[in-house]
């Protein structure tokens, strides 16, 4: 095989992972922007619906350290697994107007997610160089999001009066998506995936480095935030009459301003290994877009600050898995699933915190603000830290 033909079989893995993440992360979201027509249809609480999205952070925690020994160990059939059990979730849902196949497609889905998830640090550094890795972990968490994306404008596009129609149009694409990775992943070189350090004593060993405890520190407020974000933001500009619709589509904005940072930036922060600079930068911009939600409820000022800050603060997440996959080394794996875990856990107690003030928006938005702005304590400025950035923390390692 050319070595043109080569690198262009890696790309292709990279590909169809960005492919199957996308498909992985729609299907968690297909029921978020229509919770009311949802219930409606299938006879059930709003309460109800919400726990087809809630589950998944929740098994995500209970199963997150599982599936990164699994996927140390045998890398490429548990990612196949993960990408069989997100197809067949989507055909379960198919099953008929009722909750209970739904919940049992959305629990096949949300077990097949960590596999899923967590192995994007360990297909960049198999299939590229050093060089390329920061770029196939950038496009492998911008199909994440892109998932995130298709999920938000399709339940928008399509109300609540077409759910049959969402749900096979988000099965065909679960089933596409595990059909392409499987394909190359069978007919692909296979280099050596798996890790040396697992499981439990993996999660131990990387958090025994100082930088990574921060980087799951940031990655416990930014995925956490963008969580809380996401569930109750249209509930807080009900009250300033701006219509349900309008703020789903600003929304929609905010993540495809996400999707274009975490393809673009993450490779250029790396490079000048300014990733602590850049978690500053994006938490002050969402910091300041969440005290302009607060005090000024004019549309357009809102969708500008939101696309600033998801522009910026998606493209965090690939940053701190590719700096956390560079310092754990043989537990790559293992840190990427404390990168994981750490932001589904803060998903769960910063939704909960934001919910207990909801009825105030101006106290909920102010608390949001708050939110981004702890990180300034977790990743101090590099004259006061020693180890400013992930590539300075490897030399003094």
């Amino acid at each position: 095989m050319s070595s043109t033909a080569s690198t262009r079989d890696r790309w292709a893995v990279i590909g169809a992972y960005a492919f199957l993440g996308s498909a992985n992360q729609m299907l968690w979201l297909t029921f978020t922007p229509i919770t009311t027509p949802a219930a409606r249809h299938f006879g059930v609480s709003e309460n109800d619906i919400g726990w087809l999205s809630e589950i998944f952070p929740l098994l995500y925690v209970l199963l997150a350290v599982p599936a990164a020994s699994l996927l140390d160990r045998w890398f490429r059939p548990s990612l196949a697994v993960g990408a069989v059990l997100t197809a067949a979730g989507g055909l379960l849902r198919l099953g008929g107007p009722s909750f209970g196949w739904d919940l049992a497609g959305q629990l096949l889905v949300a077990i097949a997610q960590p596999l899923v998830l967590n192995a994007v640090t360990g297909l960049a550094s198999a299939y590229l160089g050093p060089a390329s890795r920061p770029a196939g972990i950038a496009i492998g968490s911008a199909g994440i999001f892109l998932g995130m994306l298709c999920s938000l404008a399709l339940g928008s596009a399509l109300g609540g009066s077409h759910i049959h129609a969402l749900l096979v149009i988000n099965a065909v694409y679960g089933v596409v998506s595990a059909a392409s990775l499987l394909l190359v992943l069978a007919f692909g070189k296979h280099p050596r995936v798996s890790g040396d350090v697992t499981g439990v004593h993996g999660i131990r060993t990387v958090w025994q480095d100082r930088y990574i405890r921060r980087l799951a520190g940031v990655a416990f407020i930014g995925f956490g935030f963008f969580v809380a974000f996401t569930t109750w933001f249209q509930a807080l500009l009900k009250p300033a009459h701006i219509h349900a619709s309008t703020a789903g589509w600003i929304l929609v904005a905010t993540v495809l301003a996400g999707v274009v940072g975490s393809a673009v930036l993450p490779p250029l922060v790396t490079r000048r290994h300014a990733d602590h600079r850049f978690y500053r930068l994006a938490a002050g911009a969402t910091c300041a877009a969440c005290v302009l939600f607060a005090l000024w409820k004019w549309v357009p000022a809102i969708s500008v600050a939101a696309c600033i800050s998801g522009f910026l603060l998606l493209a965090c997440l690939p940053v701190l898995l590719e700096v956390a996959e560079r310092l754990a080394g043989s537990a790559g794996t293992s840190a990427t699933a404390l990168i994981w875990l750490s932001g589904n856990a803060g998903g769960i107690v910063l939704a909960l915190l934001v919910q207990a003030v909801l009825h105030h928006p101006l106290v909920a938005f102010l608390l949001m603000a708050a939110i981004p702005a702890s990180v300034f304590m977790v990743i101090p400025a590099a004259s006061s830290d020693g180890a400013g950035s992930g590539a300075a923390a490897l030399e003094n390692r």
